[in-house]
């Protein structure tokens, strides 16, 4: 059986190809080129072939399902509200916008609906929140507790340090922070669960693409929010950065980057504070992500984080060449889910076990008015097998 894990980064979308638990294939191609041109992925899948299961990009993350339940002509709407937490409206006008980070949005829900006729079986899998192992207290009014990549890479994690520390996976307690090149997360595992997490939009300090979590009094000011400011008001854009590592670069003589990169690492660091409140004695923090392979900020990271436990960075699967972290963990969580050889640490995690959507736990009445709330509320019972919570909240 061979897995093909797609994970859609905001630099690159990586292909993985998983058989017998180990790499048999990978690709990586730039994700601006797949906004201009979906058919680009479907080229190299072409040249990984064969595969049996496919890892679809599941975004925010829903309860682990094949992506045919969903009746081909309620895709598009059931992907942007379900996997995006966005409309198509709004992807569209942030596109007339010129905004880039959109053209992405619009360029994966493209590739599902050519990739939905494809025979192989094509798996979503969970985000954080849909984990059975997170109190259900810790996700009210969230959606970002980490993304399906994040649980993905988190998983994988898991698997590297039981090995690392020869033990089996109930016993690996340990911290996961994830550096992408958009956003940042940390994730908390405890004895083999997931318990905790803070995604990149819930980060107490700013990512590269994303500002993090954001004062109440900030967002209305603002007077209204759109999606593109998700992934406009980072380090990046802040200060004309063009990638972290010039970020970096000019730290040392714009007092701007000096600042946001503070803010960034500070953001990081209380994170990793926060979740050991729910991790007591975790064995590692492990680092994964493009960013946390630039150097000045992993010793930086080493540095500040060292009261709390050792700091280590990912290794991934072996002979592992092209391909992120994430990717790997996109493979294995198919393998996984589909009986392969990580079947055991699936259900260890209790991936199998994930239920409903990222949206299920916003509790505000006015999510119902809005126009991702009608859609959401329209297709809820498509493809789920479970209840949200919102919804019998606001009947009680």
């Amino acid at each position: 059986m061979r897995i093909l894990g797609i994970d859609p980064g905001t630099k690159t979308m990586d292909l993985c190809i998983l058989e017998k638990g180990e790499i048999a294939g990978e690709a990586s191609i730039e994700t601006k080129d797949v906004a201009s041109n979906p058919e680009v992925v479907l080229e190299k899948m072409l040249e990984l072939k064969p595969f049996d299961v496919i890892v679809v990009p599941s975004g925010y993350g829903v309860e682990p399902m094949d992506l045919e339940v969903v009746p081909r002509e309620l895709l598009e709407d059931w992907y942007y509200t379900f996997i995006l937490a966005t409309t198509r409206e709004e992807i569209l006008e942030s596109i007339e916008k010129g905004i880039p980070g959109a053209n992405i949005y619009y360029a994966m829900v493209r590739l599902v609906e050519k990739l939905y006729g494809l025979k192989a079986k094509k798996l979503l899998i969970p985000g954080v929140i849909n984990l059975p192992t997170i109190p259900l207290h810790r996700k009210l009014n969230k959606i970002d507790m980490g993304t399906a990549d994040k649980l993905a890479v988190t998983v994988l994690g898991i698997h590297e340090v039981a090995e690392t520390l020869g033990v089996e996976y109930q016993d690996v307690s340990y911290i996961h922070v994830e550096l992408g090149f958009g956003y940042n997360a940390v994730i908390g595992v405890e004895k083999g669960l997931i318990v905790d997490g803070i995604g990149g939009s819930l980060m107490p300090g700013p990512g590269f693409l994303t500002a993090g979590a954001l004062d109440l009094e900030v967002a209305q000011s603002i007077g209204k929010l759109d999606k593109k400011y998700v992934f406009t008001t980072g380090c990046g854009p802040l200060t004309d950065a063009l990638t972290p590592e010039d970020l970096v670069e000019k730290s040392g003589t714009d007092w701007r980057s000096r600042e946001c990169l503070e803010a960034f690492l500070e953001g990081v660091v209380k994170a990793v504070h926060q979740v050991s409140y729910s991790v007591k004695n975790p064995e590692l923090i492990l680092l994964s992500g493009r960013v946390s392979r630039i150097p000045e900020l992993r010793t930086q990271l080493e540095k500040r984080l060292k009261d709390i436990s050792e700091v280590r960075s990912m290794k991934g699967l072996p002979n592992a060449v092209r391909v992120k972290e994430t990717a790997q963990g996109y493979a294995l969580v198919g393998d996984g889910l589909s009986g392969g050889v990580f079947s055991k640490l699936i259900s260890q995690v209790k991936v199998d076990k994930a239920s409903g959507s990222a949206l299920d736990y916003i509790l505000i009445p006015g999510f119902k008015e809005t126009g991702l709330g009608k859609n959401y509320l329209r297709l809820r019972e498509v493809g789920f097998k479970t209840q949200p919570l919102n919804i019998s909240w606001w009947s009680s």
